[in-house]
């Protein structure tokens, strides 16, 4: 099928598939390596992990269904998908709400940066300097287009995951191992509800992917699956780890502390030799913040350039951005609020938005393939 409600320009971005498993990685652990580890442990304490783990097999269960889309309508998006299961009127009517939260979601985002900028390094600068710098770099590298992404991200994956591993491997001797015990002091209930917790925010998120999944070149579409399962283990390894090490080092302040990771970088000190690098812990931990937002942008173009089929979805990218800005500016800018968002509102908003529009498209689907298939065994 031609993809004529794509752009000529979003034609030729086509990437391997090992370059969008590196993407999906970038969009999974970006933010959420910074900001899930606090949230859970206080609700969960120190069974923090294993709320991790229910969230993550959640998440791969969603992926899933999103492989299952992508394998039933090749070549085609989320858009395209609701179109041929739903009708126009069905798909407009479930992916108009969709649309209208990534506004949201890329706002929110750049919220979070601005709040970390804000209590940790830089907090004589002003909120609007933060937002408006890193949406306008944003807005650039999305310009730029989903190939040239996806080469900066091979790149600076590196970098991120480095500072993660540099910061867990300093701070090794501050672990006490005892902290991790008992595991499960108040029930099951604090587990599950911090398992709702990190499946909202970011497993429930991968849904978003579905619009982007047929920009991998054919002959590598076969494998996506494979790469992006193993994009998803790392992904859930590292939080787990992450999670982990910041009980066994902060012990009962792990779930009052913002930020965890950062502030076990505070704590590195080896003989005056290495000591303070938390800042420049904290602009690589950055890097995930900035491409998570770029993918997601470049996500919001792609659909909006879908939903009203515009030959070239490129020239949104500055409005778009400059809509997100507002919004980052003008919404929730308190941390208590935010707070809230991220336990209570987004996981609800997740699920209502981005995944039950895609389990429905992919009932409808599955239903008419059984169909299809009973009529052809009648014949």
């Amino acid at each position: 099928m031609n993809r004529g409600a794509g752009s000529a320009a979003a034609k030729q971005d086509r990437i391997g598939s090992v370059q969008m498993a590196v993407l999906f990685l970038f969009f999974m652990t970006g933010s959420s390596i910074v900001i899930i580890p606090a949230p859970l442990t206080n609700v969960a304490g120190n069974g923090a992990w294993l709320s991790l783990l229910i969230a993550w097999a959640a998440g791969a269960l969603l992926l899933a269904c999103v492989l299952y889309l992508n394998r039933r309508y090749p070549g085609r998006s989320l858009f395209e998908y609701g179109r041929e299961a739903l009708g126009n009127a069905g798909a407009a009517l479930l992916l108009a709400p969709f649309l209208c939260v990534m506004f949201w979601h890329v706002a929110g985002i750049v919220i979070e940066i601005g709040l970390f900028f804000k209590s940790t390094m830089l907090k004589e600068t002003p909120t609007y300097a933060v937002n408006s710098v890193l949406l306008v770099t944003i807005a650039l590298t999305v310009r730029a287009g989903l190939e040239v992404m996806a080469r900066m991200a091979s790149v600076f994956l590196g970098l991120m995951f480095g500072a993660i591993v540099l910061v867990l491997a300093l701070v090794g001797p501050l672990y006490h191992p005892e902290y991790l015990m008992p595991v499960m002091p108040d029930g099951i209930g604090p587990i599950l509800n911090a398992a709702y917790i990190a499946y909202g925010f970011p497993y429930a998120e991968l849904a978003v992917f579905a619009f982007i999944l047929a920009d991998v070149k054919e002959r590598d579409s076969a494998k996506i699956g494979k790469r992006l399962y193993l994009a998803l283990a790392v992904n859930g390894l590292t939080l787990l780890v992450s999670v982990a090490c910041s009980i066994m080092v902060l012990g009962p302040l792990s779930g009052d502390l913002k930020y965890s990771l950062y502030q076990l970088a505070r704590l590195i000190f080896i003989r005056e030799i290495v000591e303070r690098i938390e800042s420049v812990i904290g602009f690589s931990l950055i890097v995930g913040f900035y491409f998570k937002t770029s993918i997601l942008l470049h996500i919001l173009v792609r659909a909006l350039g879908l939903a009203f089929r515009l030959p070239n979805e490129r020239i949104l990218v500055f409005p778009v951005a400059l809509l997100c800005l507002l919004l980052s500016l003008t919404t929730y800018t308190e941390e208590a609020k935010m707070e809230e968002i991220v336990s209570i509102v987004w996981p609800l908003l997740d699920n209502l938005v981005y995944v039950a529009p895609l389990l429905l498209i992919a009932a409808v689907t599955a239903l008419r393939g059984r169909a299809g298939r009973s009529r052809g065994r009648d014949v």
